[in-house]
Parts: C-alpha cells; structure tokens; sequence
C-alpha cells in the first residue's frame, strides 16, 4: 500500500484528538506541511523548540507533532529575526527539510485517552475518571485531568519517590508540600498547569495532587485549606509520556490500515530549567535577623 498522505494521518489525529476540544485560546492544528505530501516517519515531543526541529530534520521525519503550540498568541510574520526570530527559523527549517508540524494541545489534555492518562499510567495509577468532566461527552470519559487510584497506599513521601523515579528527570524535580507520613491512597493529577483546578481537586476528596507549575500563593492557600498534598513536578516531565501514548495510538492506527508508518519520541529534554542548586535541608528556616555587620544600623541615619 502506498505510504498514506499528511491529510490521511491528519484525519486519523483529528479523530484521536478533536479539535474541537481545545479551548478557545489554544492555537491547534496543522502549522505547516503540505497535505498531499507522503508521510513515512512521524516524531513526537513536548515542544517545537530548534533542537527537536533539527532532531526532526535528522530523522528525515515528515512530520513533527508536538503538545505545546508554536504560535499560540498568533504571529504576523515568520522572519528569523527579533525576539521571536527563533519561531521563525523554526518554520523556515521545517519547510526546507519537508517536516509538517501538528500541535494537539488542550485537546489532547481534553482527550481520552489524554494527556493525564498517561501521566497516571507512567506513575502506575489506575485511571478512575477524569477530574473535570466534558459536559459534552455522554460516557464521562473525557475531561481535563484524572482521577485514580493506587492499587496499595504508599506514604506521601513514598509515592514523590515514585513520582521522581518514573517520571523523566529535569533539573527541577519533584517539590512535595503536606505531610511526608501521611498515607496516600487516591491522586488527581493533570499534565502540565494545575493550579486553577485545586476546588475541583479539593471537591473529589482525593489525598494527593500530582501537577506542575504551582505557585506560591495558590499552592499555599490549598495547604492552609487542608487535604490534598500537592506533589509538584516539572511542566515538561508531567506532560513528555503523553508522547510515548501518542506514537503507540498512531502505531494502531498505521497497523490496521497498512500504512508501514514509522513513529518516533523525542528523548530531548526541553524542559528550560537546566541546574537545580538545593538548599541545605538542616537549615529550612528563616535566615538570622542578628545584625549583619557588614550594613550600617538603622540608628546611623544611614539610607534603608
């Protein structure tokens, strides 16, 4: 059977995840590629950063699919100069190396399976349901987030362990807050940002939450409100086994139509944070408030 043309593997992504799922803000889709060119090769990652573009180009990918948009605010130009020239030399060196670029953002997360989902399944987690249901969904399978549970409870420092363990490591970790004993018997979790969920969070009873990029005011007001403890990984390791789950649902699909794809998953990581400098566990405290000798007292009229 003749290779299949990007519109043919467009269509079968679009069904796999929706477009119309996304959010109104999202910027999905095709980005470039012609849609009657062959498709042979596929790449999957987090982002369409330069060094997964070259790695595309290198593979001799046709096309590149990638969670997070490239132009989510939109753009008038493509020109590989200013400060978002990098976008541009993006695109030129996708066209030139004949690599299309998909993004399927909120409606992967949105998607059943999602994002979350493979999330939970890297983890070890049983999928329950998800955390926000689609209204629109009449199985109550889709929605933004997972719930789940453990088939044993672990402690809560027990179950960060794991997170740490199973997840891609990034310079940045695996921050915990709550209890490091308490027993930990059901999580929500949810790929990528998830600091606007803590009501539902808090709504489903669940003991933990497995998110990322929580900030400091919401992820202390949770703590101050109680139960779940928060267990706060990095963006891009919270959200890079989606693409493992992706290439695998493409590798279905070329298999029952013959198609002899070839799929592919990043292993670059394009999380931004590249050193983490911890600080000294014995000395989580406020620092001294003696005098420093080396700044004037405020008794000498000195400027504060």
């Amino acid at each position: 059977m003749p290779a299949p043309t990007l519109a043919d593997v467009l269509a079968a992504l679009d069904a796999l995840w929706p477009p119309e799922l996304a959010e109104s803000w999202d910027a999905v889709g095709l980005v470039c590629g012609d849609p009657s060119a062959e498709v042979g090769r596929v790449l999957f990652a987090v982002d369409p950063v330069q060094e997964v573009v070259d790695e595309a180009v290198r593979l001799g990918a046709d096309l590149l699919v990638t969670h997070h948009p490239l132009y989510l605010r939109g753009t008038t130009t493509v020109a590989p100069v200013g400060p978002a020239g990098f976008k541009g030399r993006v695109v030129h060196d996708l066209i030139r190396g004949g690599v299309a670029l998909l993004v399927a953002h909120t409606n992967a997360d949105r998607a059943d399976p999602g994002v979350s989902d493979a999330l939970a399944a890297a983890v070890d987690l049983r999928v329950t349901g998800p955390l926000v249901p689609d209204p629109t969904d009449p199985e109550g399978r889709r929605g933004l987030g997972r719930l789940c549970e453990l088939d044993a409870p672990l402690t809560l420092a027990e179950f960060a362990a794991r997170a740490a363990r199973d997840l891609p490591g990034t310079a940045a970790g695996v921050r915990v807050a709550g209890d490091p004993d308490a027993t930990i018997r059901t999580v929500a979790v949810c790929g990528g940002s998830g600091d606007s969920l803590f009501a539902e969070v808090r709504a489903a009873g669940v003991d933990a939450f497995l998110t990322a990029d929580l900030r400091h005011h919401p992820a202390s007001e949770a703590r101050q409100a109680g139960p779940p403890a928060l267990v706060d990984a990095a963006h891009w390791a919270t959200e890079w086994p989606w693409c493992e789950q992706a290439a695998g649902q493409l590798d279905e699909i070329s298999d029952r139509h013959g198609w002899n794809l070839r799929t592919h998953v990043s292993r670059a990581v394009t999380d931004p944070w590249t050193i983490h400098a911890p600080s000294d566990p014995a000395a989580q405290q406020a620092p001294s408030l003696a005098p420093n000798p080396n700044f004037p007292s405020s008794s000498t009229g000195a400027p504060r």
